[in-house]
């Protein structure tokens, strides 16, 4: 009887103790943390080992930049935003500093933000001298009433709030100038720069950002700065940011098919992604590829192309840095 009156005790203790919100020990929280720089046709023979470390480097470092906010209880939204920023600030990849160049020699920058608690977004395109086009965009998004803003307009607002602006002779780097001279597929340079979070509240973030296609005209955009197509981010389901031929990912608005393959189809972040990327995407012929993660931190990188520049940490100890399949 004396233990039967104690059980009992017991568990009312811990009834009390999770009405109370004090129940036995807290599982760890499920932070993750997921980066690209650019899906597309990097084969092994085309590049020194010391060149392919000098990636991986750069990607470790971006990385450890958001693995560094979320550990400590920040945001995802800061950590996107960090992560991107540094890879523009990085000549390796066509963000930023490394954009490639357009058919008539010049920059032209596309940037994207979106959080998943309400659905926030801020996008930029067409810009040339904002030094880091994807804090601009997180301007946009906290700062004015609009999603999405395009050249003098979106430079113009990024001096009126305080944005590092910069000659347009900031952005070049003799890699991407050659590049515009030889034009042939199979030396492109890396493309699309971006990142996805999940912080310790639960919240997701994404952002992209890119200098387009090398050799552009017309003041083409791609699927960056539309929300949707490379950028997404919804709590209720996942954070995307996209890589590759941004005109398909606009046409198939690949960020937003494969939250909406989660929400009214209950699939899993893997299995949505797989479908949009590895089936939709590849009859469509559609190359690329996307980083994502969900609310529970998991992580997943899909790519139809021989390679995706990428990178992820989670929570429970996970890493990795990848360049090939």
């Amino acid at each position: 009887m004396k233990n039967k009156y104690l059980s009992i005790s017991l568990s009312l203790a811990t009834l009390l103790l999770i009405f109370m919100g004090c129940s036995s020990p807290e599982s760890p929280s499920q932070w993750a943390i997921a980066l690209h720089g650019g899906a597309g046709y990097m084969v092994p023979e085309n590049y020194t080992d010391a060149q392919l470390e000098q990636y991986k480097s750069e990607m470790q470092a971006a990385l450890n930049k958001g693995i560094a906010i979320l550990e400590n209880g920040g945001t995802s939204l800061d950590a996107v935003e960090q992560v991107v920023r540094y890879l523009e600030d990085c000549p390796l990849f066509n963000a930023g500093k490394g954009a490639v160049f357009t058919h008539d020699g010049r920059n032209e920058l596309d940037a994207a933000i979106m959080e998943g608690s309400e659905l926030r977004a801020g996008a930029v395109a067409g810009v040339g001298d904002i030094k880091n086009p994807i804090s601009t965009a997180r301007l946009v998004m906290e700062k004015s009433p609009h999603v999405l803003m395009v050249g003098k307009g979106a430079s113009l607002f990024a001096q009126q709030n305080g944005a590092e602006m910069v000659d347009s002779s900031y952005f070049y780097t003799e890699g991407s100038w050659k590049e515009l001279q030889r034009i042939l597929e199979s030396e492109k340079k890396m493309g699309t720069v971006g990142c996805v979070a999940v912080d310790k509240h639960g919240n997701l973030a994404a952002a992209t950002s890119t200098g387009g296609m090398s050799n552009k005209r017309y003041g083409r955009v791609g699927d960056v700065p539309i929300i949707g197509a490379g950028t997404y981010a919804n709590n209720k389901t996942c954070a995307v940011s996209a890589t590759g031929h941004g005109e398909f990912f606009i046409r198939y608005t690949v960020a937003h098919d494969i939250s909406a393959l989660m929400e009214y189809k209950g699939l899993s972040l893997s299995n949505a992604a797989d479908i949009v990327v590895l089936d939709k995407l590849v009859k469509a012929k559609g190359d690329g590829g996307i980083i994502a993660v969900d609310t529970k931190g998991n992580v997943h990188l899909a790519f139809n192309t021989p390679s995706m520049l990428r990178a992820y940490a989670k929570a429970n100890g996970e890493r990795g840095v990848e360049i090939f399949k």
